[in-house]
């Protein structure tokens, strides 16, 4: 087959040795993700089948980066974890081991508690792989990768592509997304912006493409009850229409979605804001920022950040033009911090914060508890965007090896927003208002009808923006 890739591996030919890299040689349908690299494509995102061999092609792919220019690639995944066994400790079905594919005479170090692997390149300088866990973000901030691969996108964290796109843009690096779709998320909302643009390479296969699966194996599936359905066109078919599998809150979202109660939810600021945290140390921060009028719930707002402490999180409420009422927390903020000898409880309110803290319930009836509470929702579908990514991604975990799913989440990037919904729905029979229920409806109806001249009126007259203040950041 006379392809680019032949040339490729032609021209990064090891002078001594007189031949390729390695002996990877891709099926058809992988040909176009290498193509539309070696084209000068700076982000590529391939949506392929599960088992379709993304993650060989990306990984023999920035091999041969790697020997021609040196500098330090990272192949991230959703978790630490995961990349250990999909790449570190995998074996291909011909019983290969999957870090075979690095040329064994370039190898000058591999460390095994890291995941790195130092090769030598074509010029005689040094460049670094590292398998990276989308989750621990901040372990490459700072650092300045030339090559990246995004693998399972739809299951990682954005935040971990907005940390290092800047960083590829000034240094001329590149990006390369392999995923199957986990319902209309983050995924679909790179596919369709890179559908638009010249400056995206993407593109969709599915099994009819590849076939690189058989239907009889495929109805074997259906027959045994091993996979739904909806699993089967996700994961074979990379349908975006269905759900999460797993998920909690699908099929609620959906139904918001159709009532059009996702949508531009303005401030009113005739109505005190309360909020509702999932305070992390080491972990994300997260606060939602909602109204109750009449019998609907308005989330105006919301706001995530890492390993900041209270005195941070302060200034944010503090820098927005909202009155507010609660700030519900849940009850480990009475935990005793070790530095101060205070507990964070204490610590906020010397901060002006008086957190209203949450029972403590089980996982499942604060579950419960939010499925109640979505007919009752408005979202903010612009400031509150990462809220509903997070809401549409929360799901069960899934034991691989007893193909069932746990009784409780997975712990990921989609949980923090997630608590914070639990924690709101939980104190909502706790909220106490300070006027009347007919003062409340009142004020419910003269909110509708005013709505969209209340948020003009509002812009005109206060010397900032409200959309610039009231963003998430």
């Amino acid at each position: 087959m006379k392809t680019f890739l032949k040339k490729a591996l032609k021209q990064k030919a090891i002078e001594d040795e007189g031949e390729p890299l390695n002996d990877f040689q891709p099926r058809p349908y992988q040909v176009p993700i290498l193509k539309a690299l070696d084209m000068g494509y700076k982000k590529v995102l391939a949506i392929l089948p599960r088992r379709a061999g993304k993650d060989i092609t990306a990984l023999n792919y920035m091999i041969m980066q790697m020997y021609a220019r040196p500098g330090v690639y990272y192949y991230i995944f959703p978790e630490f974890a995961h990349a250990k066994r999909v790449i570190w400790d995998s074996i291909t079905c011909d019983g290969k081991r999957v870090l075979d594919y690095f040329p064994k005479h370039l190898v000058i170090k591999s460390n095994s508690h890291e995941m790195k692997i130092t090769m030598s390149t074509a010029n005689g300088g040094e460049s670094l792989f590292q398998l990276v866990g989308a989750n621990t973000p901040d372990k490459i901030r700072g650092t300045n990768p030339i090559g990246c691969v995004f693998s399972e996108y739809a299951d990682q964290d954005p935040q971990c592509y907005m940390l290092i796109r800047p960083v590829l843009a000034n240094n001329g690096g590149w990006a390369l997304f392999i995923s199957t779709p986990r319902g209309k998320n983050h995924l679909w909302d790179m596919y369709n912006t890179a559908k638009k643009s010249k400056h995206w390479f993407s593109f969709l296969l599915t099994l009819d493409d590849t076939k690189h699966i058989s239907q009889e194996e495929i109805d074997k599936e259906r027959e045994e009850a091993f996979l739904t359905e909806d699993l089967i066109q996700q994961e074979y078919y990379c349908s975006f229409t269905f759900g999460v599998e797993g998920a909690y809150y699908t099929r609620y979202l959906d139904r918001c979605r159709f009532d059009g109660r996702i949508t531009k939810v303005p401030w009113d600021p005739r109505f005190k804001v309360h909020t509702a945290w999932d305070i992390g140390v080491r972990d994300h921060t997260s606060i939602i920022f909602f109204q109750e009028i009449g019998k609907s719930i308005h989330i105006i707002d919301c706001f995530e950040k890492a390993k900041m402490g209270l005195e941070f999180y302060a200034k944010i409420l503090e820098g927005k033009p909202y009155l507010y009422g609660k700030h519900f927390a849940p009850h480990d903020i009475n935990i005793q911090e070790w530095g101060s000898g205070i507990t964070r409880i204490e610590k906020a309110s010397q901060l002006g914060i008086d957190f209203t803290v949450c029972k403590k319930n089980y996982i499942a009836e604060g579950i419960e508890a939010c499925r109640s509470l979505f007919p009752r929702l408005w979202i903010d579908e612009v400031k509150c965007r990462s809220l509903v990514k997070s809401i549409e991604s929360y799901r069960q975990e899934f034991d691989s090896k007893l193909r069932v799913y746990k009784p409780h989440p997975l712990h990921d990037w989609s949980s923090h927003f997630c608590d914070c919904l639990r924690y709101l729905a939980c104190s909502l029979p706790n909220m106490a208002m300070d006027i009347t229920a007919d003062e409340i409806d009142e004020h419910y109806r003269s909110a509708i009808i005013k709505r969209t001249s209340i948020s003009t009126s509002l812009t005109q007259r206060l010397p900032y923006s409200q959309d610039t203040r009231g963003r998430a950041m």
